[in-house]
């Protein structure tokens, strides 16, 4: 295989990692993270602001309120096809 082709196969299989907010983790082995987009709209040319709610997959429970990268992964469950890959930076105490 070439250097060329061994480039573009690695960056066609690579996971999909997203970084966003935990907003719940009272689930087990399950935290709710809160992914934002800023996306532009057509007549106005103004960006918005818009979130996606992510169950992801915490093995550790090490997540409680953070900000954490997420990956994409097979399907745990109905809504679960995310995994905490690893924690970005912890919420202060309160």
């Amino acid at each position: 295989m070439s250097e060329q082709q061994q480039a573009t196969t690695n960056e066609a299989g690579a996971q999909r990692t997203l970084t966003g907010t935990v907003v719940s983790s009272k689930m087990q082995k399950t935290v709710s993270v809160q992914v934002e987009r800023l996306v532009k709209h057509e007549r106005y040319s103004k960006y918005i602001r818009r979130t996606t709610k992510l169950l992801a997959h915490d093995e550790n429970s090490e997540c409680k309120k953070a900000t954490s990268s997420t990956s994409r992964m097979r399907r745990l469950s109905a809504r679960k096809a995310w995994k905490v890959v690893r924690v970005v930076k912890r919420a202060g105490a309160v």
